[in-house]
């Protein structure tokens, strides 16, 4: 058997842990261990939501054998070169999880290799893939005909990556005991609103249904101290906002002013500690992609009390909001239009064309957005209702499996 390559391009923290991890696994399974004759590298491309992480959690994967920090990228896609200067076999082919995908097309022009693109909902550059790996039906309807034999249904990879996880250990807890995730985010920006407003929102929770149990799953990129400083209003200013009088950090937990307790969870992915939870309050992000492959009912949160607060949009949008001296006016003028133009949100409502989730965004009050959990509390049906809808919008099971059979289709 000649020996091949298989290069897998990706980006951020979602793509590494959801799509490449469950597909190294799945081309090892197929293909074998042995790195004479398949060699796996990881190229990762810069990503506006990138942690830092990405580089060190795909060198943790054992069935890969190469990886490229994000740095190295734009050398690697312009002039061909890896930092390490990286062989490569005569036969090999691309596989794309992540990033634009015009990447797949220049680089597997370079190494002559073949291409296969996973796509979710859009599906890129059809007369130069070989193959696409699609999650839905509807990522082909708009293709040309000549290019329909490209295209297979491979199913969902992120249910992949959390397929093991839906059966939480605290899911034994007494049935009227609720367990809440608080995902506040992981940038400074989201942070900032996030972490005194969700913990506002915990302590109402908490006064009218003191069982309930509340933890947050702390970013790969913070460190309990300075997410514990976003709950401190003698450093966060905005937690006035919410009339939100501040936490402490003790032992692995944020205990705030009136003696709540919410548990700081650093498992990294925290699948399994999520599948137990009834509810989940989170902003915008790749996180409501998460929860909606999990199916656990959420409620978005967009806090607006501050149009300048809000400056972790992507591209351009992002850079000006971050300018000094212009950032806040550019800051309060792109939040105003966002506001007025503003579509479906959260991943699973953009799946779904429909708001599966509530997606709540204006000046939110504590109480408000606290008597809306509690009635979803206690009216099980809606959740479950939630839950059948998340579902529903996901594709079918065994994505990396499939994948992989397709990728060794193309090698031999």
């Amino acid at each position: 058997m000649t020996p091949v390559d298989i290069l897998i391009l990706s980006n951020g923290p979602g793509e590494v842990t959801t799509w490449v991890r469950p597909v190294v696994q799945a081309l090892r399974e197929q293909l074998g261990n042995d790195i004479s004759q398949v060699r796996i590298s990881v190229v990762l491309s810069p990503c506006p939501h990138a942690t830092g992480k990405e580089t060190d959690i795909v060198k943790s994967y054992l069935q890969v054998n190469r990886v490229q920090s994000p740095e190295y990228f734009w050398q690697f896609l312009i002039l061909g070169k890896t930092a390490e200067n990286w062989d490569w076999r005569n036969k090999g082919i691309i596989i794309f999880l992540g990033g634009d995908q015009i990447f797949p097309v220049i680089i597997g022009k370079r190494l002559g290799y073949k291409t296969l693109t996973y796509a979710e909902w859009e599906a890129r550059w059809h007369g130069f893939i070989d193959k696409f790996a699609i999650m839905k039906a509807e990522v082909a309807k708009n293709v040309a005909p000549q290019y329909a034999d490209k295209f297979t249904v491979v199913g969902d990879l992120m249910l992949e990556a959390t397929k093991d996880e839906i059966i939480s250990p605290i899911a034994n807890q007494k049935p009227q005991t609720h367990i809440i995730g608080l995902l506040p985010g992981s940038k400074s920006a989201k942070l900032t609103q996030g972490v005194p407003l969700e913990l506002a929102i915990a302590e109402y929770i908490h006064s009218k249904k003191p069982e309930t149990q509340f933890f947050i799953p702390v970013a790969p990129t913070l460190n309990l101290s300075t997410l514990a400083s976003f709950a401190n209003p003698e450093n966060n200013t905005f937690a006035k906002v919410f009339n939100f009088q501040g936490a402490t950090l003790i032992d692995n937990n944020l205990v705030t002013s009136t003696g709540l307790k919410v548990e700081l969870k650093q498992e990294n992915p925290p699948y399994h500690l999520l599948a137990g939870c009834s509810l989940c309050l989170t902003t915008v992000g790749a996180n409501t992609a998460e929860l909606g492959a999990l199916g656990i009912p959420m409620i978005i949160l967009l806090p607006t009390q501050q149009l300048d607060a809000m400056r972790s949009w992507d591209g351009i949008p992002g850079i000006l909001a971050n300018l000094p001296i212009l950032g806040t006016t550019f800051a309060k003028l792109i939040n105003w239009w966002f506001l007025r133009n503003k579509g479906l949100l959260a991943w699973p409502n953009i799946w779904a064309q429909a708001e599966i989730v509530p997606e709540l965004v204006g000046k939110l009050q504590p109480q408000e957005v606290g008597e809306m959990v509690l009635n979803l509390l206690e009216n099980p049906e809606q959740l479950a209702a939630i839950k059948d809808k998340l579902r529903s919008v996901r594709g079918e099971s065994g994505a990396a499996e499939k994948l992989a059979t397709l990728v060794k289709m193309e090698l031999y």
